[in-house]
């Protein structure tokens, strides 16, 4: 199996792709051929990780992580992820809960498998020993909180996360900066776009990576969205055997990350149905699907801020795999939610189901109630919940009227001390700060 950039340059390994990160021409690494499956190839599954070893098999054929594949699985897959069903009035809606492993968001699916296989890849480099591999992060609210969990500790490696200082919620910012010294904490003074901005400048600087061996645990990373597809596969399969019907995602998106993981598992002859994206108010893909150009914007600040991206990296991905938007909107549909909408949804389904949902969720509910009478009666649908609300409890308890329960994993985050360092937005900060930064090996 190779992987071959978005862009046109030369195809790698997959090993190379995980530790690249981003390929050499700016381009993001795609497998030169989706492997393809029919329902029949899964019939001996019995769990998820059985499914998630035969779904990414083929991927690892020639991986020196091959023979390690199924440790890497356990060490990823160690918490629930459920799918509930959802009290409607007709038609079929469950909802796919991401949001119960150690930092309580979807993100630690991506984090803690590409960690995984970082991390043994890097112990067998000859680099390894002497200067640290250093993975850059941007995010704007949980992808950096669950690579730093991930990577927390691990030798030979550093965590640099970079966020946009204010523009986070506290809990958030908590889980961003208060992990070991391998990982450095950076607040950024602008938006989540400058964040990745700065990853991606830097991560092309051949001298700057020279000395200091970048990597990338952002959705740019391949190793971030295969883990990813594997719960589409896990719940498009289960539904199927149950109902005979392939199941409809509608999936709160910001970089298409996550929305991607789910194409590229249709792609692999999974029994996905539609494919519907809820966005909040940076509306680019949305407003892209219906005729405008593809001009990146600055992002706009809203309650689901984790979605709060002006460029979405992967819609490079879905390009090169799909095509143009006129293409594309045969592949998915777009709704989006502004904050009113937001508001509304998260007290709406609290008093009707008696649901807690955090900002990012409310995006799905809001976008499976614009869905017409037939959509939802005739299709079976799988709202996909990325976070937990306590997470943005300031948001989230002043509209329900009551307190959330923290899960056991936030709670021990919550009781460490923090440590940041804020920057401005340019190369010069960022590279000041990298220089500066020592890893000891003390936790």
């Amino acid at each position: 199996m190779k992987f071959a950039s978005t862009r046109g340059g030369p195809a790698v390994s997959l090993d190379t792709a995980l530790l690249e990160g981003i390929a050499p021409d700016g381009g993001l690494y795609l497998p030169q051929s989706v492997p393809r499956f029919s329902i029949e190839d899964f019939s001996e599954t019995e769990d998820l990780l059985s499914i998630a070893h035969r779904y990414l098999q083929p991927y690892f054929v020639d991986s020196e992580l091959a023979g390690e594949l199924d440790e890497i699985l356990k060490e990823t897959f160690f918490f629930d992820i459920p799918v509930t069903p959802l009290p409607v009035e007709s038609g079929s809606a469950q909802m796919l809960e991401l949001f119960h492993g150690p930092t309580a968001a979807f993100k630690d699916v991506g984090a803690g498998f590409l960690a995984a296989c970082i991390s043994r890849l890097n112990e067998a480099g000859s680099d390894s020993a002497t200067t640290p591999l250093t993975i850059l992060v941007a995010t704007s609210g949980d992808t950096g909180g669950a690579v730093a969990a991930a990577f927390d500790g691990r030798p030979g490696v550093r965590v640099v996360v970079l966020y946009p200082d204010g523009r986070v919620s506290d809990r958030q910012a908590r889980q961003l900066t208060c992990w070991s010294d391998n990982v450095l904490s950076l607040a950024v003074q602008g938006s989540f776009d400058d964040c990745q901005r700065l990853v991606k400048s830097a991560m092309a600087d051949t001298v700057l990576n020279r000395r200091h061996r970048f990597s990338s645990a952002n959705s740019i990373n391949i190793g971030r969205l295969l883990p990813q597809s594997i719960y589409y596969a896990d719940a498009s399969l289960r539904h199927y055997g149950a109902t005979g019907n392939k199941p409809g995602f509608i999936i709160p998106t910001g970089n298409l990350g996550n929305a991607f993981a789910c194409v590229l598992a249709r792609e692999a002859g999974l029994p996905v149905g539609k494919i519907v994206l809820a966005t909040n108010a940076n509306t680019l893909i949305g407003d892209y699907l219906n005729g405008a150009d593809w001009l990146p914007r600055a992002s706009i600040q809203t309650l689901a801020s984790a979605m709060d991206v002006g460029d979405p990296s992967n819609m490079e991905r879905l390009q090169k795999l799909k095509g143009d938007a006129h293409a594309l909107r045969d592949v998915v549909r777009v709704f989006s939610a502004n904050d009113q909408d937001i508001q509304t949804e998260i007290k709406r389904t609290f008093d009707e189901y008696k649901l807690t949902i955090c900002p990012h969720t409310a995006t799905a509910m809001f976008t499976y109630r614009q869905l017409t009478d037939d959509q939802r009666i005739n299709d079976d649908w799988i709202l996909v919940a990325t976070a937990h609300p306590a997470k943005f409890e300031s948001i989230v308890e002043p509209l329900i009227g009551t307190s959330i329960p923290l899960p056991k994993g936030l709670s021990d985050i919550l009781s460490r001390t923090s440590h940041f360092t804020r920057i401005d937005p340019d190369m010069r900060s960022l590279e000041t700060q990298l220089d500066l930064h020592t890893v000891t090996g003390d936790k």
